[in-house]
């Protein structure tokens, strides 16, 4: 069981009385992390695989640890597999960049995704790949047919999230990447709101690619990663090449170096990587089966909760169906309006607007003004739910 109030203890920022709920976009980070990330600074600051001296040494050998530790966050075969980037949407454009695309080729996504995994393969239009966008139903929720008739043997690449950054609806990524492989496609997930909230298992999802962010995770902003299954680092082009990527480099030519190290050009986030990986070992600690738990106890006092609202309008499918987001809307508002309601009267820190995802808010939802977004997290109380649902219910009030 996960202890709310023991974990807050590590956020000292929750003190002021604020009530956190915009963890979809960027948690909280709690102070082990910060304090190995000081730890870099004050006792080892220095640049890796550099030098000899005793300080690159150490600073290199934390480097590698984190990566480690990130490895088997996600189950990856090897820490070659893992790549340090500033975030999930450099990793996805490492990959729609890398791939030596063809006249003809296909891509495979869907209407849920972030605007990072979905404009990236408009734009390979102009190389004349071509597009294909699986739509779900109202609720989210996809027919899996669909992807059935979308993936054919012109697909080269399949490209979805594993949770949706509005509706919370959790992709069948596992049955998509089972058709994917019956075609010979790759899959690519987006895993920002997923690889914080819930155990992921490469192997297990099927994926070629997995993106994500430190900045969901407890980490530090300014690093991601990108999972490149071993079998395709070695075809997968780096999108920059400079220090650090090369073993060899004449006046006339130069020959890349092993993987990861041939897609790190120059000086990594060493500080920030250092982070992510204490932010995966805190992860780890508490257990996902438990993160998991305490979030859907969440959400599901503040889906029924609003549910019982008339005049609130909620989106996506039921709890036993979603993560730990919640978007909503209360009708004759603007979602900007509500959020700084929420702010001002109640200390509730909410998302709003489209979430970049607007094909989702026009062509699914009907709302191109957006949605309210309420996302919860480790630290996040019962009490915390009941008192947006309350603030809520006030709002509404206040219309009629």
């Amino acid at each position: 069981m996960l202890h709310a109030q023991k974990i807050r203890m590590d956020f000292p920022i929750l003190s002021s009385g604020i009530i956190y709920l915009d963890n979809a976009s960027s948690s909280l980070t709690p102070e082990p992390v910060i304090s190995k990330m000081l730890e870099f600074y004050r006792e080892y600051r220095t640049n890796v695989e550099r030098g000899v001296h005793r300080l690159s040494r150490k600073a290199s050998e934390e480097l590698d640890a984190a990566r480690a530790e990130v490895s088997r966050l996600i189950n990856a075969k090897s820490k070659a597999e893992v790549i340090f980037t500033r975030n999930t949407t450099e990793s996805i454009n490492i990959v729609a960049n890398g791939i030596k695309w063809k006249k003809g080729d296909k891509v495979v996504t869907t209407l849920l995704e972030h605007h990072s995994n979905l404009i990236v393969w408009q734009r390979l239009r102009r190389l004349g790949v071509e597009l294909e966008v699986v739509k779900p139903n109202r609720e989210g929720l996809f027919d899996i047919r669909d992807f059935e008739k979308a993936i054919d043997d012109k697909t080269r690449l399949v490209a979805l999230a594993h949770v949706s950054n509005v509706l919370g609806v959790i992709l069948p990524v596992e049955e998509v990447a089972k058709i994917a492989q019956e075609h010979g496609a790759e899959i690519l997930v987006d895993g920002a709101q997923s690889v914080p909230h819930m155990g992921v298992d490469v192997g297990k999802l099927g994926c070629t690619y997995l993106a994500f962010s430190g900045h969901k995770m407890l980490g530090p902003t300014g690093v991601g990663v990108l999972y490149v299954k071993e079998k395709a680092l070695d075809t997968l082009e780096p999108l920059c090449i400079g220090g650090g990527t090369i073993e060899e480099v004449t006046s006339d030519d130069y020959k890349l170096g092993e993987p990861p190290a041939r897609f790190e050009a120059g000086t990594p986030p060493i500080a920030e990587a250092i982070g992510l990986g204490e932010a995966a070992r805190y992860l780890t600690r508490i257990g996902f089966d438990s993160i998991v738990e305490h979030e859907r106890a969440l959400i599901k006092s503040v889906y029924w909760g609003l549910k019982d609202i008339q005049g609130v309008e909620v989106y996506g499918p039921d709890v036993n169906r979603r993560s730990g987001i919640i978007s909503f809307n209360v009708k004759g508002m603007d979602p900007h309006t509500v959020a700084t309601i929420l702010d001002e009267s109640a200390n509730i820190m909410v998302r709003s607007g489209h979430h970049c995802a607007m094909p989702l808010h026009r062509e699914l939802l009907k709302r191109p003004e957006g949605s309210v977004r309420a996302s919860v997290y480790i630290y996040n109380t019962q009490e915390e739910m009941e008192k947006l649902v309350e603030t809520v219910a006030e709002i509404v009030k206040t219309l009629l």
